[in-house]
């Protein structure tokens, strides 16, 4: 058996890893002390033994239910309803954002054989039946399964009468306006508000 080679392979299951850089990968590990390099792996099976998924939310946590669903202080009548959640972890950097989330695990897409029922859709539905929510928000990427999702999410959820928002979408702060495609600059024109 091929050490290296098996290490390679494993490293280029990991996504947006490709051949050289899970080669560059391995040998980097090959030459760390092997003490980092059993740092590393410990730190893997720890959060593969004790990472899960909320009850409520979806969200990564080490308790149940997370952190955010049992915090006080937070508007439990604000669903903001995203695809991953790494897209959590960004927005709670921002601290704007003090209401619940909702994560879906991915975004449908026909074309990589992805449909409704292969994320966290029914969870939702659910959750919105018991809850006592004002608004959804729904922050799903701006790209065609992320719109697809968005649109299919919200005939899912118009008949609770519950107000349904989308994120503004539009020009990046600090973005030039000749560097920004015909889509942003359309959208950023739609968006625009009163001064």
């Amino acid at each position: 058996m091929n050490y290296i080679d098996n290490l390679i392979n494993e490293l280029s299951r990991f996504q947006g890893i490709g051949a050289k850089t899970a080669q560059r990968l391995a040998y980097h590990l090959i030459r760390m002390p092997k003490e980092d390099a059993k740092s590393i792996a410990q730190a893997i099976i720890e959060v593969k033994d004790n990472i899960k998924f909320c009850s409520l939310c979806f969200n990564i946590t080490a308790i149940d239910p997370c952190i955010i669903c049992t915090a006080p202080d937070r508007d439990r009548q604000s669903l903001c309803v995203v695809e991953q959640p790494l897209d959590v972890l960004a927005f709670e950097k921002t601290a704007v954002f003090k209401g619940m989330y909702h994560v879906l695990h991915g975004a449908i897409s026909p074309i990589n054989g992805v449909g409704p029922q292969d994320i966290k859709l029914n969870e939702l539905i659910k959750r919105v039946e018991v809850g006592s929510f004002d608004e959804i928000i729904l922050a799903t990427n701006v790209n065609l399964d992320g719109e697809a999702t968005a649109m299919y999410v919200h005939q899912m959820l118009s008949n609770f009468g519950v107000k349904i928002t989308r994120p503004a979408r539009g020009l990046p702060f600090g973005g030039d306006l000749e560097y920004a495609d015909q889509t942003t600059l359309s959208k950023a024109f739609e968006g625009r508000q009163n001064l």
